[in-house]
């Protein structure tokens, strides 16, 4: 076969089959421009269809071709919305004094109104008759269906009863678009292509779209030569005719050398469409040329149309079960989540959980940077590496494969487990994702033959892609894939992800409003203690002032008993002011403004052991500091106060004969964590936790030098306003250890 153009055959899935710029020999195609309908381009057949060269053509007005009445009858259906519908149009062309009939088919490209004229078929009312009855036959029984294969297989028969092709089959893609036949209908001699499974390279991505927008193509005989369309570039567009939509398109010499290879002379192929995407093929093969009239190729895309239809209805049917069972898996989850504390404990710790959503045999939440693991998963090192790779390399919500090795090839030693994935994505920036895993699963596939295209080396030593030569059964064992992932599935884990971002964001809202609340609440309770305190020390020095005159003034008068209770009163108002600063004191820290400046603690806490140096040399206590106190960022005075409050509370409560303290940091912490270490009496278990509570005193206010009880809950104040932690680790008899952190001063 001549090819008047020549096509580089390395690439299949760059070749240009939409601009071949020519027609198969079975019709005529003229470009026009309307609206005076001017004659642009012809195919280079007119001499043998109407007696007339393209040159006697081309530049001249359509009426050069047909009669006035026949030019207006055209006009007319051209004023349809949609002129498709008008298809075909019989035509009548007088040549050599005789009139011809042709079917006229229409559309419009880029500007352009593109007519394709095919010899009428003599017999086209019994056509009609005969097939309105077997068509009406075919949609009967494909409703009366309730499978897609039961489907697939009524509509394969019903093809090849109209058409009469050797061979019919129904060709669905998967996820990968390679493709596999589930149903079947052929002359008894041939051999059977049933479940065989072909690879995506047969049908390259160019042609599944020209199959998406052409609900049939037909190829009356492989052997034609191709008919070239003059002149090659349109004048109007400047360009090659675009002959996406048109019915008389040249065959690409790849698919004409794989219909060889196959045996195959004819072909025609009804699209299936689902959503407006391509769910398969009607392909029909014959082993010698077979023109179909095209009424009956109206006939079959009908049906193809009608078929699209059952499958979506069909295969939303199936499964039916499970996918209710996964709607209510996803409304308990989201129940779950919405009554616990915790929304992550409603996924995994309840039944159904996580892993019921979607048939998985292991299931990760990373949040928080935290992994929660349910099921069979890999090691959290290596979910650790598969999250990176996927924050660097996925961008949509959600992203599936049943063969994770092929994206990751680092997942393959954990094949057993993680073949397949699932992962929704919450907040990518946060590092926030749902995982779910499937394990391997091996198969042995099917394939019509090698489904690796060969490589030819020519003599001049260029290489090109050849289509396959044989179609015999060729058994592939697929390893590194798990059971494929259902469409419902993937929406219920989308569900799943909206779920969770809402809850996420609710329970955000909740807390921003509890802050604020509490911010509220902690102004106000600072100003209650600062006003209250304050208030409170005038009546207070009253007391204390008259009871001191009482017993200055009548103390010849009162016995020893009652100046003992004026003299229990005066300590007592001593007490009562003592707690009142303290409470003065904390109630401002709340409200003043901290100097924050990069300080050297060794020279803080050197000053608070100058200032306690009469303490320490009365209590005979060894102080400790094991290495030079880091730099940090904070507020000075502050937090000489911290170390002050827990170092004296280190020498106080401390009763054994050789007293120490140790004060120090851990190397190379995250924050900053320091410790003042004591030896001393050490804090009951029970009473861990409230030691840091205002006034909480373990002793009665004699024992161990007294106090008012608030050095703690000041400290912990301040280390909570430096964004710190304060906590305390304590063996009851043997002493106890204080911990705070601070930034270091890159921090800031």
């Amino acid at each position: 076969m001549v090819f008047p153009f020549q096509v580089d055959l390395t690439n299949c899935d760059k070749e240009p089959i939409h601009i071949p710029s020519c027609i198969q020999t079975h019709g005529v195609l003229l470009a026009l421009q309307e609206p005076d309908l001017t004659i642009l381009q012809v195919s280079d057949n007119t001499v043998a269809f109407f007696g007339l060269h393209p040159d006697e053509l081309i530049n001249q007005p359509l009426s050069r071709l047909l009669e006035p009445e026949q030019v207006e009858f055209l006009i007319d259906c051209l004023h349809q919305e949609d002129i498709q519908i008008v298809n075909p149009i019989e035509i009548n062309i007088n040549i050599s004094q005789k009139g011809k009939l042709f079917d006229a088919i229409v559309h419009r490209q880029n500007k352009l109104l593109v007519l394709e004229l095919e010899p009428h078929s003599s017999e086209k009312n019994n056509i009609y008759f005969r097939f309105y009855y077997l068509v009406k036959l075919a949609v009967s029984k494909l409703q009366s269906a309730k499978f897609v294969t039961e489907v697939s297989q009524i509509i394969a028969q019903e093809v090849r009863k109209i058409t009469g092709f050797d061979r019919v089959m129904v060709y669905k893609f998967d996820q990968d678009w390679n493709g596999i036949v589930i149903a079947e209908d052929k002359q008894e001699y041939l051999p059977s292509y049933l479940d065989l499974h072909y690879p995506a390279s047969d049908i390259p991505k160019q042609a599944r779209e020209l199959y998406r927008q052409n609900w049939l193509r037909i190829i009356p005989d492989a052997d034609y030569q191709p008919t070239a369309i003059v002149p090659t570039i349109n004048p109007l567009t400047k360009e090659p005719l675009d002959l996406s939509k048109s019915v008389l398109r040249s065959v690409s010499p790849i698919h004409i050398e794989y219909m060889h290879n196959m045996g195959v002379k004819a072909s025609m192929s009804i699209s299936l469409i689902k959503n407006n995407q391509l769910w398969g093929l009607i392909a029909c093969h014959h082993q010698t040329p077979k023109y179909i009239p095209y009424e009956i190729r109206n006939a079959c895309e009908f049906l193809g149309q009608v078929t699209s239809l059952e499958l979506t209805t069909k295969e939303d049917n199936e499964d039916s079960e499970a996918k209710i069972q996964t709607k209510s898996t996803l409304a308990k989850l989201v129940e779950y989540m919405s009554v616990e504390k915790n929304f992550i404990d409603g996924l995994i710790n309840k039944q159904p959980n996580l892993l019921h959503l979607v048939y998985a045999d292991g299931a990760t939440i990373c949040f928080n940077n935290e992994l929660y693991l349910i099921g069979n998963t890999p090691e959290e090192q290596d979910i650790q590496k598969l999250l990176f790779w996927i924050n660097k390399n996925v961008n949509e919500d959600i992203f599936y494969t049943d063969s994770l090795s092929k994206f990751y090839p680092e997942s393959e030693k954990y094949k057993s487990i993680a073949s397949g994935l699932i992962v929704i994505s919450i907040s990518k920036h946060q590092n926030k994702y749902v995982l779910w895993f499937r394990p391997e699963v091996i198969q042995t596939v099917r394939w019509g033959g090698n489904p690796n295209k060969p490589v030819e080396v020519s003599k001049n030593g260029s290489v090109r892609l050849s289509p396959r030569k044989s179609f015999e059964l060729w058994k592939e064992v697929v390893r590194l894939t798990s059971l494929p992932w259902k469409s419902y599935e993937i929406n219920a884990a989308l569900e799943l992800r909206s779920a969770i971002i809402s809850m996420v964001v609710r329970k955000a809202d909740e807390l921003a409003k509890l802050n604020v609340e509490l911010e509220r609440s902690n102004k106000e309770l600072d100003a209650f203690a600062y006003i209250a305190s304050h208030d409170l020390k005038e009546p207070l020095r009253g007391i204390h002032n008259y009871s001191n005159f009482l017993i200055e003034d009548y103390g010849e008068i009162l016995d020893e008993e009652g100046k003992n209770k004026l003299r229990t009163l005066i300590r007592l108002t001593r007490r009562m002011e003592d707690l009142i600063d303290s409470l003065l004191h904390f109630s401002r820290l709340g409200r003043t403004d901290m100097s924050m400046q990069q300080t050297d603690l060794n020279a803080v806490v050197h000053r608070i052991l100058d200032l306690l140096s009469a303490r320490i040399e009365e209590t005979g206590v060894k102080i400790r500091i094991p290495k030079p106190l880091p730099i940090v960022y904070c507020d000075r005075i502050q937090i000489g106060e911290v170390f002050s409050n827990l170092i004296t509370n280190a020498i106080k409560y401390n009763d054994k004969a050789e007293k120490c303290v140790e004060i120090g940091y851990i190397e190379n912490s995250e924050p900053l964590t320091f410790y003042i270490q004591d030896n001393g009496i050490g804090i009951r278990e029970k009473h861990l936790e409230v030691i840091f509570r205002i006034f909480k005193r373990l002793h009665s206010p004699s024992k161990y030098g007294g106090g008012t009880g608030a050095g703690l809950t000041i400290a912990k104040k301040i280390v909570e306003r430096h964004e710190g932690q304060i906590w305390v680790e304590s063996t009851y008899g043997e002493g106890s250890t204080f911990y705070f952190t601070l930034q270091k001063p890159n921090e800031v």
